[in-house]
């Protein structure tokens, strides 16, 4: 049993951890509570629609190290993805117009911050009055956009890292999408004699020092001599007996603090496939006054509020996106009124009839992220408590079990699959070193 080492979640941080140990000699099972691996990444690869489109994870952002090699080492290539970022406001498309004003000025007061605070508290603190509401809501719009994150909930120091370190980096995607990174994980894992188990939903962990015990909601038992964590935050976060939650015997109560003091966003992604490139017709290009062929992100106000193609490759697919307390706002949507809403948005974006547009879309999906039952939200952010616990979940409960996930990676590429990669690789090597 020593040799034995038990895995939950078989996604990027799950299989890495998986792959890394059975390479050294390992006994790894690892249990996936869905009927796939792969996590919060998901390619939609077999389908009529959306060939080799991502419902999940879609970038890598920048040269990222663990990544790239690892894309290099199992010969999978990828392309770029850069693209101009555009704004729609006031019935205007701008180009390249995603300059906030005052950002100079809010950096130079975050410079100057000495104690952390959450963002919301700081720009009321720090920017009241009318003269700076435009900052404001535009700081907060990108910290739930991009962040997906709850601005009264995420640390300003967080985000000044985040900030001053932020390049526009080379985007990247996958030919073939996240998931043929994914297999190969996977069957690297199983020519070592690794085991996967899918529909495996683990409800209780028994567990002494150096032995574990794991029974899934089917009454399966499985047993090995150390146990890694790798399910999503918003799993961990769940209180006992809501679905997919996880109950500890005995209780762990330090690691379940430090879970609970840690920021988990909120997203929907829209993938929306129409019979033709509407946004690049003759009617679109002559009302933008612009070549609307260069543009790649485009941001908007409405209720679905951020869209991009898939440039530079030539597609009939949207993909649309909202994150943060709004996206938390509509776990309990139906698909079928986000699908609404999602129209209706791009109708008034692009001066379309809403019947006219609905009749040209082909295949839609809508991933509810949040509402999932197995990842309960996006990706990880700092709040101000973040730091500490992080310490202590990156630290092993009695060198029996431990946790890895993109939530514990300790960086400015946090909530990437990069961040997930990375984690799982850093706790296998911790396990074999001990």
């Amino acid at each position: 049993m020593k040799n034995n080492i038990l895995i939950i979640g078989a996604g990027a941080a799950g299989l890495m951890a998986a792959r890394t140990l059975s390479n050294a000699g390992k006994q790894v099972t690892v249990l996936e509570a869905r009927n796939r691996t792969g996590g919060r990444i998901h390619t939609l690869s077999d389908e009529l629609f959306f060939k080799n489109t991502e419902l999940g994870a879609e970038f890598v952002h920048g040269d990222l190290p663990t990544t790239i090699n690892l894309l290099k080492e199992a010969g999978i290539e990828y392309h770029s993805a850069n693209a101009e970022m555009w704004r729609y406001q006031n019935g205007d498309f701008e180009e390249n117009s995603m300059v906030i004003k005052d950002w100079d000025l809010l950096i130079k007061r975050l410079d100057a911050l000495k104690e952390d605070t959450n963002i919301w508290d700081f720009l009321n603190e720090q920017f009241p009055g009318d003269k700076y509401e435009e900052l404001r809501i535009s700081v907060r719009a990108y910290v739930s956009g991009y962040d997906t994150a709850d601005p009264r909930d995420a640390s300003a120091f967080a985000l000044r890292k985040e900030w001053e370190h932020e390049e526009i980096d080379a985007q990247h995607r996958l030919k073939g999408g996240y998931c043929s990174m994914i297999n190969y994980l996977s069957n690297e894992c199983k020519s070592k004699s690794g085991k996967i188990y899918l529909n495996a939903v683990v409800k209780t962990i028994e567990w002494k020092n150096g032995s574990v015990k794991a029974i899934t909601k089917d009454g399966s038992v499985y047993e090995a001599g150390q146990l890694l964590i790798a399910m999503p935050l918003g799993v961990l976060k769940a209180a006992e007996g809501e679905s997919g939650a996880i109950t500890f015997n005995p209780p762990i109560p330090k690691y379940s603090t430090a879970i609970q003091q840690m920021g988990f966003g909120s997203v929907i992604k829209l993938l929306f496939e129409f019979d033709i490139a509407f946004w690049l017709d003759a009617k679109t290009q002559q009302m933008a006054g612009k070549n609307v062929g260069k543009m790649g992100y485009l941001f908007s106000d409405e209720e679905i509020p951020t869209w991009w193609t898939q440039v530079p490759d030539h597609s009939t697919v949207l993909t649309g996106w909202i994150g943060g307390p709004a996206a938390a706002d509509k776990i309990n949507t139906p698909d079928t009124e986000v699908l609404e809403q999602g129209l209706r948005s791009l109708a008034n974006i692009f001066k379309i009839d809403f019947e006219e547009l609905k009749n040209k879309l082909v295949a839609y999906r809508i991933m509810n992220w949040t509402a999932d039952p197995f990842t309960r939200g996006s990706y990880a952010y700092d709040t101000v408590d973040a730091p500490e616990a992080r310490k202590a979940l990156n630290r092993p409960v009695e060198d029996t079990i431990f946790f890895t996930g993109e939530y514990l990676y300790d960086s400015t590429a946090m909530g990437t699959v990069e961040a997930a990669l990375t984690s799982g690789l850093q706790v296998a090597e911790r396990i074999l070193k001990n």
